[in-house]
């Protein structure tokens, strides 16, 4: 009984503490080499329930958890509408952290049922047999794709979270370390990924993971507070906080540089993000302000 309370305390934590009422957001987007321009701001989803988790399907669609009949499924939109796509099978479970998986066109989430499974799954229609098991036993949290064969994820283990490298072909699970966090990304250009540990303040830090090495690297410390990044290319990382949009260069001089004011567009409290892979869209999470 216990672990089924942690690992719902762990999947729904950021939604009863963090945020009231996040919604999904997309926006174009400008990179210079000194500030970010951001413009046409667009609500997504529009639910008082829970959107959040949003990652680019392609240039222009966006996956991302979203609100339908008081259940968390895999919602997709084009930008286009603010009136989300549930394409696939809608299950008794809540599904989170909807990813498309590299040179496929399916998608891949982790999947909340309701006696506390908690397991990642592949859908790729809207029937019974479409999906299907990634892996059997990893109890997955948060998670990333290297590529179609390989992924980097923070599952679960005790009281906190263990970072792991798995083999999807194999079913081989190494782990990495502990006290992993939510943020794993792919490098763009690079054969890294990058993933958030605890460090000994309580805060977070980033970690580049090189694939081929196997081998870990500090990057950074989030700033206090903040739990998730994404990179621009492959040395700016890019963070929100308040209703602000920050940088770190690693060619830069060792601070976060504001570069976005959102603060005319009536959020607040940023958290999450992703960057289409042309980094001409950018996808947030926030709280919308009444008006």
């Amino acid at each position: 009984m216990y672990k089924h309370l942690l690992i719902c305390l762990l999947i729904t934590s950021e939604i009863v503490l963090s945020q009231t009422n996040p919604d999904v957001f997309i926006m174009d987007l400008s990179i210079s080499e000194e500030k970010i321009e951001t413009s046409n701001l667009k609500n997504l989803s529009q639910n008082k329930g829970y959107d959040n988790q949003p990652s680019f399907y392609d240039n222009e669609t966006l996956l991302f958890a979203g609100t339908r009949e008081e259940a968390t499924d895999i919602a997709m939109s084009t930008g286009q509408s603010t009136t989300p796509l549930f394409k696939f099978l809608k299950t008794e479970g809540g599904e989170y952290s909807p990813q498309r998986i590299p040179n496929s066109e399916d998608v891949s989430a982790v999947r909340l049922d309701l006696d506390g499974t908690q397991r990642l799954y592949k859908y790729e229609d809207n029937t019974d047999k479409s999906v299907t098991r990634i892996h059997d036993d990893l109890q997955v949290a948060y998670y990333a794709y290297a590529d179609e064969n390989t992924i980097l994820a923070s599952v679960l283990s005790g009281n906190n979270m263990d970072l792991v490298f798995l083999d999807i072909k194999t079913s081989r699970v190494d782990t990495l370390l502990e006290a992993s966090g939510r943020s794993i990304h792919k490098v763009p250009d690079v054969n890294s990924m990058s993933y958030t540990a605890r460090n000994e303040e309580g805060n977070w830090d980033v970690y580049q993971f090189d694939l081929e090495s196997k081998e870990s690297f500090f990057v950074c410390q989030l700033p206090i507070g903040i739990q998730d990044h994404i990179w621009l290319d492959d040395s700016k990382l890019l963070i929100g906080s308040g209703d602000k949009l920050f940088w770190y260069d690693l060619y830069g001089n060792g601070d976060w540089k504001q570069v976005a004011d959102l603060s005319g567009e009536n959020i607040q409290n940023i958290t999450r993000l992703a960057v289409s892979l042309n980094g001409k869209r950018l996808s947030i999470v926030a709280e919308p302000i009444e008006q």
